[in-house]
């Protein structure tokens, strides 16, 4: 039976349904206390995995690592190429609070959800050509605490922000690597798309100071990736008018008006101006039926029609349990999120969280996306940390898909020109078989190197829309090749 013909209870059945709540309200502090006394066992091998045919052909490690009052849970895949020489990476994924499972199984891991054969039932994994773990080790980690599989063993632990999550990452990953020695001499990377480009430029920061501290253990920096990157609040948001102009979305007249009416500033705009106002609510009444994260895929069907605002749109992918999918209308229709509810599933199934070994009370319900948080963003912009780095020798990548709305590359461009770096390499095609698979310039200063690379007709978190793509940029720059 194809995905069409799933029924709507067969797609949302799960052991736990998730509600709106912090979890540490509902965390059974006496199951967490006697967890604590027994925090011995903090890593292990799996081999094998519930919904996969078959012993895994790569090594797969899961564990925590105590950061003050949190237990942080991680996916570690040792690469599949040359273990003792490829690079390492710390993977962040975006958010705040979405698990690292999504771009381990949707974006740049080695397995994936037989989606087009799913009959109901555990989902079946099966092998994923393009991952870059067949020539990287990457650490997949659920941070900050209350993402994914980790947890705060107290009440106060709880509570985090963005200053905290950056932190509590860069004491991770030494923590990590004092368990790990034999990964000390290959060359580091820290990666991650979405809100973690946020994170991701934070936590190279730490390592540098810490290098520059002589803090152990040492570590071989050698650069950063972010893709998609939330970097800077109001660049960020101002860029989604000229994307919208640019891709057709509002008319030139709509565009001129809110470019003057609005003096090119979109964000915290004075309620008195009424002809900005008025101009705003046109624009988004222009957007709103859009899937943001590419302008071009299908919306998703709901059997609900009360999904007004921004944030009930975004709750499918995030809580798809609170609502009921809609059977879509043709056998061609096909939503981006029947495939998120897939990992939901998977990773609730009690089968599966023994064969990862996850500590029993440590949650109650796993979610791709928790949105209950107690999570602070008081970091608005990171451009002033991406010029720290800039005086580094530092390998970075930026990467961003050309259809993605919630990050447009209309701001990420604006910001990485805002460096005033120089160009190496000025905008080209980069080509994966012969064809167009978006468009490149390279920047240096002093030894900092950044590759700015789009995926065309990606969206957000490009990797998620074009593997093969993605894979031949991320092995072409990680291994020093021009795209």
């Amino acid at each position: 039976m194809a995905i069409e013909e799933v029924s709507q209870m067969q797609l949302l059945k799960k052991p736990c349904i998730s509600v709106n709540l912090p979890r540490c309200m509902f965390l059974p502090w006496l199951t967490v206390l006697l967890l604590s006394a027994n925090l011995a066992l903090s890593s292990s091998i799996v081999k094998y995995l519930p919904g996969y045919d078959g012993e895994l052909p790569f090594k797969l490690e899961t564990g925590y690592i105590s950061v003050g009052d949190s237990e942080l849970f991680y996916y570690f895949i040792e690469s599949q190429g040359n273990p003792q020489e490829d690079p390492l990476f710390l993977w962040l994924t975006g958010g705040p609070g979405c698990s690292s499972f999504c771009g381990l199984i949707y974006e740049i891991g080695p397995l994936e959800f037989d989606i087009n054969n799913y009959t109901g039932g555990l989902p079946r994994l099966v092998d994923y050509p393009y991952a870059w773990t067949k020539t990287a080790s990457i650490i997949f980690l659920d941070a900050p605490v209350g993402t994914g599989f980790s947890y705060s063993t107290t009440p106060k632990g709880w509570p985090t922000s963005d200053s905290e999550s950056a932190e509590q990452s860069y004491q991770f990953l030494r923590k990590w690597l004092d368990q790990h020695t034999q990964y000390l001499p290959v060359q580091l990377f820290i990666g991650g798309d979405s809100y973690s480009g946020i994170i991701v430029p934070l936590v190279t920061k730490k390592v540098l100071e810490g290098i520059a501290a002589d803090v152990k253990p040492q570590m071989n920096l050698k650069g950063y990736l972010i893709g998609s990157p939330r970097t800077d609040s109001v660049i960020d948001e101002n860029s989604k008018i000229i994307f919208a102009h640019r891709m057709a979305l509002i008319s030139d007249e709509l565009y001129e008006q809110l470019r003057t009416s609005c003096n090119e500033n979109y964000v915290n705009v004075d309620p008195s101006n009424t002809e900005c106002v008025m101009a705003l609510a046109y624009y988004e009444k222009c957007i709103k039926d859009l899937f943001r994260n590419d302008i071009l895929e299908p919306k998703c069907a709901f059997a609900s029609p009360k999904l007004s605002s921004e944030l009930d749109r975004r709750s499918l992918e995030e809580d798809p349990a609170d609502f009921i999918l809609s059977p879509p209308r043709i056998p061609e229709y096909w939503c981006r999120n029947f495939n998120y509810v897939l990992s939901y599933m998977w990773s609730n199934d009690l089968r599966v969280q023994d064969a990862l070994q996850v500590r029993k009370g440590s949650i109650l319900d796993w979610s791709r996306c928790n949105k209950s948080l107690s999570y602070t963003k008081d970091i608005l912009s990171v451009v002033d940390v991406h010029r720290y780095l800039s005086k580094h020798r530092l390998q970075v990548l930026v990467e961003s898909g050309d259809r993605d709305m919630v990050v447009p590359f209309v701001g990420t461009e604006y910001w990485i020109k805002s460096l005033n770096l120089t160009v190496i390499n000025d905008w080209r095609p980069w080509f994966v078989d012969g064809q167009i698979a978006g468009y490149t310039r390279k920047y240096s200063e002093n030894g900092y190197r950044l590759i700015y690379a789009t995926v065309k007709g990606a969206g957000h978190t490009a990797p998620e829309y074009y593997r093969r793509e993605c894979y031949e940029m991320f092995q072409r720059w990680v291994h020093y090749y021009p795209l």
